[in-house]
């Protein structure tokens, strides 16, 4: 039975309830074979959700569940027509490789894959492959009816995120495809099954989930849901795009939210990483940071790691095609048509399809041979077509230019015994395409966009050889290998491959010159570029990649047992709040309890994102927030006090209707106790020179960032960024901290970044200076407080929370105090305390108001 919170899922995702009833009963389960559970209600989400699920499986510890839509697994039917059904590995898939070539270095970790099969099996029949693949290749295959696979992979994947994901946007129905609500339906359908077919293996104390590439993005939160501390990693295959690109996505916040419910988020180059990054800081207002070599993102208390590594090839698999008598045949039957000839061997190898770039790269060989007449007769350039992986109109387009393409050359340059261009379209075995590899003088990859391309890696390796084709090809074991590589910029693997020629695909003549470049180039840099490509390539192969990831999805989930974790938002909104053990939220009971047997209270109170929202756009106090101060300051056993970064003259004339509120500006370095005090300084007064050397270094920020400000206050100045764009802000605002430090070095101020601000002050001035002064005065008078209240909201209030915590069972204090340092909003903080917005704030002071208000009546009514 599926579970009543992924059918809520799935119903709030649509907007309608979902017909998943039916999709059950279609969808068998694995009920026979050992460590299954094939029940598994989860009607609620707590801290401790794990616990139940703990013994579910037979499986060691450090086990691995490899998830993707596709198992690594060759299906055939038996002979004859009737049942059954013969299985074997994929040897050309990424996910059995990457199990072979980790080999040791995981410790003997067990995989178990779960993904879709190639064919259709019969409903009759699902029940036994699934126990035939579980028990004899540790797979459990997803099986989803014909209409909602159909509408999942071709319809939402193909149609909607392959081609945004490499930058088409759909601004026509048959450019991309425009966004179709029902296959997004089934898109979040197919990924509910995935996490169904999850649940019947895994153990969620013991096993890591590794998931892989766009068909599941959603998959992450309906895990999450059910084990909120699952450890759980996602690695991306395609490129992601743009900011302005992706945004243009229906259903954006919901994949995004969706892919930060994993613990590590994976890519193949810093550029990917960079425009989800970039997306996460735009849409849903996150920030991240490098944490000693990482990137992390805080997402409500847990942390989000970035991984940029890319994939690598399978040496071994590699170097054992190599061997192979085939591919020498092969090799030898190449020579005899081409070297022997006096031919050059340009190779390209790509998938028809309309990113691969096939037409431009044919365009680019017809314009090398029209301006370098002396390679007509001699190059030759052989194109392998790899069938498309989708279908459809886009693909026959591309099958009928590139046909078209290769005739017109071919009857213009060609001649008797000659055809310049060679187009293989039909399939081919592995070992005739390495053979391939071996002889060509120069590879070519001009994809105008493409998530990674191994294509470059086979060749390089294969352009090293054995000892066996070796002696086929007559060279020495001793003689330098050498290979060239032309690669677009707009492929995964180019930032890895420095001593290629990288191109833009689009520049038809810098193409050209570039293939001529590589034919032209001297031997012995040929030589140089191949060896730092080897030793890169054979290094970092699939093993390394894989061990890498789990490493780190390890290290980033070392911490989830001590932490404690709770679910909260609806539908594709759910997320996890993971906060310390001893972080809880403020309970207004317990706080007015409190509050009514003490007699000597200090309260701090910041003001801007405490009592008012941080988005508001009148900051200004209302007259509910200053008759609520006003009540608490007549209360002869209360200290209230304000602690704010603004300057004394707004404060002063926002809260002069109260009389007894003392009031901090500027971090503190003024105050005052009561309206009609002196206003003091924490500090030795300053003198501001300094501002006449940071002044024209804001402004000339300000001037090239637009929708920044600067606020100049009495002794600090601010520049804002809060209306600029976010990116830009952040990177300008970091030069801007920067250049700060550097010209003011020898002045007595500190610089500071904040929330979209960088600030320049004096230094020795915080917010922890005020609760120091204020507990100490209070020593002074004679008056320990029994009750501390200290609220803030952002950096600057870390200090309070760090003065008065550590102020417990101090002199500062009674024995007996009771002190809530409380923050606004579940993150990670000094604060042992917290509530979720400034209209929580609102309601608890509203509360300790009328506890005074009710104290001060009983008191008059005595008299």
């Amino acid at each position: 039975m599926a579970s009543r919170s992924y059918s809520d899922l799935l119903e709030l995702a649509s907007g309608e309830p979902s017909s998943l009833g039916q999709l059950r009963r279609l969808i068998p389960r694995v009920v026979t074979a050992s460590g299954i559970v094939p029940d598994i209600d989860s009607s609620s989400s707590s801290d401790t959700d794990d616990i139940d699920g703990g013994s579910s499986s037979s499986g060691p510890n450090g086990r691995t569940i490899i998830v993707a839509n596709q198992l690594p697994i060759r299906a055939q039917r038996n002979q004859g027509g009737g049942r059954g059904w013969t299985f074997s590995w994929d040897e050309d898939s990424l996910l059995l490789q990457l199990r072979d070539a980790i080999g040791d270095r995981a410790g003997g970790m067990e995989f178990i894959y779960v993904g879709c099969l190639s064919y259709e099996i019969p409903l009759s029949e699902q029940d036994e492959v699934s126990q035939v693949l579980l028990e004899k290749f540790n797979c459990v295959p997803t099986f989803l009816p014909p209409d909602l696979l159909s509408k999942y992979y071709h319809g939402f994947c193909k149609q909607h995120l392959w081609p945004l994901f490499h930058y088409m946007l759909p601004l026509s129905a048959e450019l991309g495809g425009r966004f179709n609500r029902s296959l997004w339906q089934a898109y979040v359908s197919a990924n509910k099954v995935f996490a169904d077919k999850i649940l019947e293996v895994i153990s969620p104390d013991d096993d890591f989930v590794w998931v892989h590439d766009y068909h599941l993005m959603i998959l992450p939160t309906f895990l999450r849901k059910r084990f909120n501390r699952v450890k759980l990693g996602f690695f991306l295959h395609s490129p992601f795009p743009s900011s302005e690109i992706y945004r243009t996505l229906p259903v954006r916040e919901e994949i995004l939210r969706a892919l930060l419910n994993s613990d590590l988020i994976g890519f193949h180059t810093f550029d990917y990483a960079r425009h989800f990054l970039s997306c996460c800081s735009r849409m849903l207002g996150l920030t991240y940071e490098s944490k000693r070599g990482y990137i992390c993102l805080e997402y409500y208390g847990r942390t989000v790691s970035i991984k940029i590594l890319s994939v690598g090839i399978h040496m071994g698999q590699l170097k054992s095609v190599l061997s192979l008598p085939g591919t020498e045949t092969k090799v030898l039957e190449l020579i005899k048509q081409f070297s022997s000839q006096g031919r050059t061997l340009l190779l390209g190898v790509d998938d028809m399809d309309i990113f691969k770039g096939i037409s431009l790269k044919l365009l680019a060989f017809e314009q090398l041979l029209l301006q370098h007449p002396g390679c007509q007769g001699k190059v030759v350039l052989v194109q392998i077509a790899n069938p498309a992986r989708g279908k459809g109109k886009d693909v026959v387009e591309v099958q009928e230019e590139s046909h078209a393409m290769v005739k017109r050359i071919n009857e213009t340059f060609g001649r008797p015994g000659y055809d310049p261009v060679i187009m293989i379209d039909k399939p081919l075995q592995f070992y005739e395409r390495v053979a391939y590899y071996v002889v060509a003088d120069c590879c070519l990859v001009t994809a105008v966009r493409d998530g990674m391309n191994l294509i470059p890696y086979e060749y390089i390796v294969s352009r090293q050889g054995n000892e066996r084709l070796d002696q086929a090809l007559g060279h020495s074991p001793s003689k330098p290998r050498k290979s060239m590589l032309v690669v677009s910029e707009f492929i995964g693997c180019s930032p890895s491959l420095s001593g290629a020629i990288r191109v833009n695909p689009w520049n038809i003549d810098a193409v050209a010159d570039a293939m001529d470049s590589a034919l032209e180039m001297p031997e012995a840099e040929k030589q140089l570029r191949h060896e730092k490509h080897y030793r890169y390539v054979s290094t970092h192969d699939v093993g390394y990649w894989a061990n890498s990831f789990l490493q780190d999805l390890e290290r980033t989930c070392r911490d989830h047992i001590r932490r404690r974790c709770w679910g909260i938002g609806f539908g594709l909104g759910f997320r996890v709040v993971a906060l310390d053990p001893n972080f809880r939220k403020l309970s207004m009971e317990h706080i007015v309890s409190a509050y009514r047997r003490t007699c000597t209270r200090a309260i701090l109170l910041d003001y801007d994102g405490t009592l008012v929202p941080q988005a508001s756009i009148d900051k200004s106090p209302s007259q509910r927030t200053i008759e609520m101060l006003n009540i608490l300051c007549r209360d002869k056993n209360n200290v209230v006090f304000l602690v704010s970064a603004r300057s004394r003259r707004t404060l002063s004339d926002w809260f002069s209707p109260c009389e007894n509120l003392g009031i901090a500006a500027e971090h503190g370095y003024f105050l005052r106790l009561k309206r009609d005090d002196e206003w003091k300084t924490c500090v030795p007064v300053a003198h501001c020179s300094w501002k006449a050397i940071a002044e024209p270094v804001m402004s000339l920020y300000t001037e090239t960032t637009d929708g920044s400000t600067i606020e100049d206050k009495e002794t600090s100045m601010v520049w804002c960024y809060e209306d600029a764009d976010p990116d830009f802000g952040s990177c300008q605002a970091k030069e801007l901290l920067d250049h700060l430090e550097s010209v003011l070095t020898n002045e007595p101020v500190s610089v500071k970044a904040g929330q979209n601000n960088v600030e320049v002050k004096p230094q020795g001035v915080s917010k922890g200076l005020v609760a120091e002064r204020l507990l100490s005065t209070m020593r002074e008078r004679e008056l320990l407080p029994d009750f501390v209240l200290c609220i803030g909201d952002d950096r600057s209030d870390e200090d309070m929370f760090e003065v008065i915590t550590g102020a417990v069972d101090g002199p500062s204090l009674s024995p007996s105090a009771e002190v809530f340092a409380c923050t606004v909003g579940r993150k990670p903080s000094k604060a042992k305390y917290y509530l979720d917005d400034a209209a929580e704030i609102v309601r608890l002071m509203e509360g300790l108001a009328s506890v005074s208000e009710q104290s001060l009546e009983t008191f008059v009514s005595a008299q």
